[in-house]
């Protein structure tokens, strides 16, 4: 999984060279309709649960949370013809377009843009930058983007701690539609549910004193939307043989 996905070119937001640059809402979701699935980070799997498997795939140093938006290459099953997305939370990852988070030379966020992106331009939205300052609609994103970036190192260390643990195993697995067709999930990983149950009380203390053991309940219970994706996966078919 690449950190990059839906963006084209990106650069780091510079104030000499961006400094007409101007920024519109996404008007839909279609730059996320070929992505079929996206990272997440500690705070979002609550809400994630509800809506989409969460699973672990491998990162730079460790296994790292995402949600499962598909079943095939290049589709996501939650964004409709017309660009709207199908469910009630939409991911962080997902939202911060046309920004994204990059780390600095010390470790610090780098904010970076989309430059493909329609929605900047010079001729309408919101100014980015004002009298050589960021604006609001600038400030508003930075404090996004930094709320995102120190979450996914929190993040990264939980995982860290899960594959430290040995609590991660590999889960890849077939998902099977009504008219026979089979799709096959690579490179996913799944807490081992009786490695869970097998943990010392110091390791269940730390997990339950630092949130781990809430985040690990919430995984396990979102594996059920798996059921989901493949229906969203046959009705989506069905209507394509329609048409």
């Amino acid at each position: 999984m690449t950190e990059m996905m839906f963006y084209e070119r990106v650069a780091p937001l510079n104030e000499a060279r961006h400094v007409a640059l101007k920024v519109l809402p996404a008007k839909t979701f279609a730059y996320a309709a070929r992505t079929n699935s996206v990272p997440i980070v500690g705070s979002e799997f609550f809400e994630c649960a509800r809506e989409y498997p969460i699973v672990f795939v491998q990162g730079q140093t460790c296994p790292l949370p995402a949600v499962l938006l598909g079943l095939r290459e290049s589709e996501n099953l939650y964004v409709d013809t017309t660009g709207k997305w199908d469910a009630r939370y939409v991911p962080a990852f997902v939202r911060r377009y046309p920004f994204v988070p990059a780390k600095g030379p010390q470790d610090d966020l780098l904010v970076c843009i989309d430059e493909a992106s329609p929605c900047f331009s010079e001729a309408e939205g919101e100014a980015l930058f004002a009298d050589g300052k960021p604006t609001a609609q600038l400030e508003h994103a930075i404090r996004f983007l930094r709320e995102f970036h120190q979450s996914a190192a929190a993040t990264e260390r939980m995982c860290l701690r899960l594959a430290e643990l040995g609590l991660l195993r590999q889960a890849d697995s077939v998902a099977e539609l009504k008219d026979g067709s089979r799709f096959r999930l690579n490179g996913l990983q799944v807490v081992d549910e009786a490695k869970l149950r097998a943990l010392d009380k110091e390791a269940v203390q730390e997990l339950f004193g630092n949130g781990g053991l809430a985040l690990i309940h919430a995984h396990l219970i979102s594996l059920g939307n798996l059921a989901g994706l493949v229906d969203r996966l046959s009705k989506r078919g069905k209507r394509r043989k329609k048409a």
